[in-house]
């Protein structure tokens, strides 16, 4: 049986059930009262990084092949008996997708109707898997073409161009699908090893999120569950050893584009540890952003308005254990010019300081933007999964927000925005 801990935040007035089960799998479960639609994922800590390992009980490293963890998402769909997932989910009124992001593989599903069912096509499907040397054969060349596709997307290209740019080892700077000769190197027998080290449910997690009753959902979940013991050991995972320098501080490569694109960012200085103090280091950051380069801050004024950048510029925040950055993108004819603007905005606000009265108003902001996402269904669900393997909570944000000062802003401010680690990535017309 399976034992839920409720968590309450009075402020939200929502509650989040918790439970660890025997084979250490981590389950969240979050009523919403009279909603119509319920969303699960399941997801595993395996993502496009995790190409270096040593398997629990083993002594040798293991090195797979670049975008193993995007084609095994691919075959979990295969069943061996020829079935169709997406076919049974719609039997059921549900929609079903999966995705492979850097650190994390999920499969989900959302419905309006037959939650139990749909958890059970899920359970099962993922804890099965079916890998032939003709269906491994057969999925190269779909994925491949997938590749081909990446190859040729601006945004895409501009984004791997950065990170190609800013990382010496580690393997965030390697496409998440790999390259059509990685894949070719993918066997059935890959995939298993791969499945039984990072499929094992002590490295995974279940988030659901509607009109449900833990209690009801948690037995269901303990019958469907084919693991019933904790994996012995830990994976070690091997990233490289990732100096302070970028690697590469202007990237350019030519594509199908009418405007050049560019993607500005700095190199997190400050890694190694997650939790609190890491969500802390992203909400500080977030705050920044929005001052420095938001619609309402000077620096965005004095590039849209000498028609510096065109449209939209948007930031970004990638705050991870083991690496970190801050970008900015959008269309320019001088991506250098703005580079240089950048650069020169972003000392004056480091030498006078950002202003109090400011930061109580992007902190206000942002915690209205967290109250409200708890009606979204899908960004709770996502989030929870994204934040989980680093030790966040999903209830964490209101007090640690708290503890954001003037003083702390400030510091983070002058200490991560160096110019010496910035990269300039550029799609540029052919």
């Amino acid at each position: 049986m399976i034992q839920f801990t409720k968590h309450e935040d009075a402020t939200l007035k929502e509650c989040l059930y918790t439970a660890q089960h025997d084979s250490g799998l981590k389950i969240a479960i979050m009523p919403k009262k009279g909603y119509s639609k319920s969303y699960a994922i399941f997801g595993t800590h395996f993502g496009s990084v995790d190409n270096l390992f040593i398997a629990p009980g083993k002594t040798e490293k293991t090195m797979l092949p670049d975008g193993i963890a995007h084609f095994l998402e691919h075959k979990l769909f295969e069943q061996p008996d020829g079935s169709n997932v997406f076919e049974s989910y719609a039997k059921h009124g549900a929609n079903a997708n999966a995705y492979t992001s850097f650190h994390v593989t999920a499969y989900l599903f959302e419905s309006t109707q037959d939650v139990q069912e749909n958890l059970g096509i899920l359970l099962d499907f993922v804890q099965k898997p079916y890998f032939t040397d003709e269906n491994v054969s057969k999925e190269q060349g779909i994925i491949g073409q997938e590749i081909g596709m990446y190859d040729d997307d601006p945004d895409w290209q501009l984004m791997m161009g950065f990170l190609g740019g800013m990382f010496h080892e580690h393997p965030v700077r390697i496409d998440i699908a790999g390259t059509v000769e990685s894949i070719s190197k993918i066997t059935k027998e890959t995939l298993y090893d791969c499945y039984n080290t990072f499929y094992n449910l002590s490295n995974m997690c279940l988030f659901i999120i509607g009109d449900v009753a833990p209690e009801s959902l948690g037995s269901f979940i303990d019958e469907r569950l084919l693991q019933k013991e904790k994996a012995v050991g830990e994976i070690k995972r091997f990233y490289g050893d990732e100096p302070m320098s970028v690697y590469q501080k202007e990237v350019r490569k030519k594509l199908d584009v009418s405007v050049p694109m560019f993607m500005l960012g700095f190199k997190d200085p400050d890694c190694g540890y997650d939790g609190r103090e890491l969500l802390k280091k992203d909400l500080e950051l977030s705050v920044i952003c929005e001052l420095l380069f938001g619609k309402t801050s000077p620096l965005y004024t004095d590039l849209y308005e000498g028609g510096y950048i065109l449209g939209g510029m948007d930031s970004e925040t990638a705050c991870e254990v083991l690496y970190g950055y801050v970008s900015l993108s959008g269309e320019s004819r001088q991506p250098e010019k703005v580079r240089d603007m950048v650069f020169e905005g972003i000392k004056k606000v480091q030498e006078t300081g950002l202003l109090d009265a400011d930061v109580e108003r992007v902190k206000r902001a942002m915690t209205g933007q967290y109250i409200k996402q708890f009606n979204n269904l899908n960004a709770v669900a996502h989030q929870y999964i994204a934040q989980v393997f680093n030790d966040v909570s999903l209830f964490d944000f209101p007090s640690v927000m708290e503890e954001i000062t003037l003083d702390s802003l400030n510091k983070r401010l002058r200490s991560y925005f160096d110019p010496e680690r910035a990269v300039l990535s550029v799609i540029e017309p052919q």
